[in-house]
């Protein structure tokens, strides 16, 4: 148990330590994006039984898309794919996938929380979904001619009969307490569970913090080297491919130094090779010395000559 909740906070850490903006700015997106949906897009139908679903898909279908999509454009998705396709699981461990499933899920959580907040602090969505089910004796004044659902539903437009439009008001505001009391649970709620996952890491990791940190930003940099390395390589492959196809190749001025500094460069790389610094992996140790990716385990056996 103490062994899975150390490389399950490791991967937390890597979480809350990550320099990647791509969460900052997927806030910021959804935060656009629901106010632009809200005023331009959402009109409540004020119809009985269709008000209920149309207000919940307007809270929880896009939440599921920016779900799905936070997956999908996730990396340690396709790490993890890579890990099943190339390893066939053999070298996956239970808490390894855990770990890294909680970590996919962590980041890609952060918009739909996001849109379902903005939503509840909103209330336009609540409002039209629950004024069918509203209760008028609850209401101050309680109204003696009890509406049914039928003209309940037609609060959120303010289209209601004569006899009934002085309480108008007095259901959205309602009913905007409710969600917006919602909204704060749910804001407090994940302030919470943020603070009790930090305090667990700071408790049970078994590096210490400047090692962590350390770990952070290597794999931060190797993820921004590599990728870069990668797109000068594949130019230079292209180029080799395209001169000898044409007998000349069309390169600006920058890339021809850039392809010229490229001295001693693998004209090809073997499948064998990419596989074995694709994957998952987690933090460890031979003979105490760190190893923290794959590409570093590849290095120092390499290197090595024993593997």
């Amino acid at each position: 148990m103490s062994a899975f909740l150390s490389e399950y906070i490791k991967f937390i850490a890597l979480y809350f330590k990550n320099k990647d903006v791509m969460v900052f700015h997927g806030l910021i997106g959804t935060v656009v994006g629901q106010t632009a949906y809200n005023i331009l897009a959402f009109h409540c139908l004020c119809s009985p039984k269709k008000n209920y679903l149309y207000g919940l898909a307007a809270i929880d279908v896009p939440a599921l898309a920016f779900f799905v999509n936070g997956v999908m454009l996730n990396q340690n998705t396709w790490d993890i794919v890579s890990e099943c396709q190339t390893r066939r699981y053999r070298k996956l461990s239970l808490t390894a996938a855990f770990a890294l499933l909680g970590s996919i899920v962590g980041r890609a959580v952060v918009a739909p929380v996001t849109w379902t907040v903005i939503s509840l602090l909103r209330g336009e969505a609540y409002v039209c979904a629950f004024s069918e089910f509203m209760n008028p004796s609850s209401l101050d004044g309680f109204i003696s001619t009890t509406p049914g659902p039928e003209i309940m539903a037609l609060f959120p437009c303010k289209d209601v009969p004569t006899p009934f439009m002085n309480y108008s008001g007095e259901v959205e505001r309602q009913l905007k307490y409710e969600s917006q009391l919602l909204g704060w649970l749910l804001v407090g709620i994940i302030s919470l569970a943020v603070f009790l996952l930090l305090c667990l890491k700071h408790c049970c990791s078994t590096l210490g913090y400047q090692q962590e940190a350390y770990w952070s930003q290597y794999r931060s940099s190797e993820q921004t080297l590599f990728q870069r390395t990668a797109d000068v390589h594949a130019k230079y492959l292209a180029a080799e491919c395209v001169k000898s196809f044409f007998g000349f190749v069309a390169l600006e001025d920058q890339e021809k130094q850039l392809l010229a500094d490229c001295k001693g460069i693998k004209s090809v790389i073997p499948r064998k090779e990419w596989n074995r610094v694709t994957g998952v992996y987690m933090y460890r140790e031979t003979n105490d010395t760190p190893i923290y990716s794959r590409l570093n385990k590849w290095d120092m056996c390499t290197k090595e000559n024993n593997c």
